[in-house]
């Protein structure tokens, strides 16, 4: 693991480009475009997409965060900011009252930068922005705000996977650490269960172009948490939803080897999932199993496991 210094967004700051990112992003809320969805909604005349959300950034919750990856929580935690509304519509979202009912605060992008700047003074590793694709602009806008304010903890992008390469660019040298998920290889499932359009095809391409951006090897600081990288999450579901072993082999052979896998056993039957035929239980220790097993048939070197929780 290599090690560096400054996050990416303070070279940008100084050179005048940070500025002219968060133009050209807010420009595209005009029509919106930043999922796959394309929605093409004028977000800045008050009109409202897939994902719900409008011209104003909305903040469930910031906190620190004990409970992510080892190198990203840490001693100090992850200051998580949790946004409201969501681009998915998963049967089973643990987070629901946030991602799918909208729970949360319209903010500006003052006091989002003021959330950031707190986070860091209470001692937080990095600023974790948590479910921010549809609120890229406002983020880079408050990100602009708080750079000049002293700001000075990498930027991680915590997603779902379902972005655009056009909106991640717009990210480049900016996000320090890419925290995305990889959830599915299979598109039909992927539409049934969370109410994704062609999630395989674009998640695909989101983490071919992370991985440009950030390479496969985690970047650490003098205090051994990650400054640079990417963290790949994919929770197992039941029943073999979430096509485990396709997942991890086509990263094997696409992106890097090196790169780190976070296999999540922390599957429950949440929102809509009790009682349902296929997501209504918990995983079993076997299915967990066979997750790790196509992990090392992969080929894969780095990430954590999880402990089951085997209470049914």
């Amino acid at each position: 693991m290599k090690r560096t210094k400054q996050p990416g967004y303070l070279s940008l700051l100084a050179s005048g480009e940070l500025e002219q990112r968060v133009a050209q992003a807010r420009e595209r809320l005009a029509a919106c475009d930043l999922c796959p969805r394309a929605c093409g909604v004028n977000r800045l005349a008050g009109e409202i997409g897939h994902c719900r959300a409008g011209e104003r950034p909305k903040v469930a919750s910031h906190n620190v965060h004990m409970w992510e990856e080892p190198l990203i929580s840490g001693s100090g935690g992850s200051g998580t900011i949790f946004f409201s509304n969501c681009t998915a519509r998963c049967l089973f979202c643990q987070n629901y009252p946030i991602s799918q009912l909208g729970g949360g605060k319209e903010v500006s992008d003052e006091r989002l930068a003021e959330m950031m700047l707190s986070l860091q003074q209470r001692g937080c590793h990095n600023i974790n922005c948590v479910t921010p694709t549809h609120y890229v602009p406002q983020i880079l806008a408050a990100l602009l705000i708080a750079a000049r304010r002293g700001l000075h903890i990498p930027l991680l992008y915590n997603t779902s996977g379902y972005d655009t390469v056009a909106t991640l660019r717009l990210l480049e040298n900016i996000v320090d650490i890419y925290l995305p998920d990889a959830k599915y290889a299979d598109e039909e499932v992927a539409r049934r269960l969370s109410s994704f359009r062609e999630y395989v095809v674009h998640n695909r391409a989101a983490l071919l172009e992370m991985h440009r951006q950030v390479g496969s090897k985690l970047v650490l600081g003098r205090d051994g948490m990650a400054r640079r990288g990417m963290i790949i999450r994919h929770l197992i579901l039941p029943h073999g939803l979430s096509q485990t072993a396709e997942v991890l082999r086509w990263i094997a052979e696409n992106l890097s080897r090196e790169v780190h896998i976070s296999l999540m056993a922390q599957y429950f039957p949440a929102h809509k999932a009790p009682g349902h035929p296929e997501l209504g239980r918990r995983l079993t220790p076997e299915e967990y199993a066979e997750g790790l097993a196509a992990f090392k048939a992969a080929g894969l070197k780095n990430g954590w496991q999880q402990e089951l929780c085997q209470d049914y």
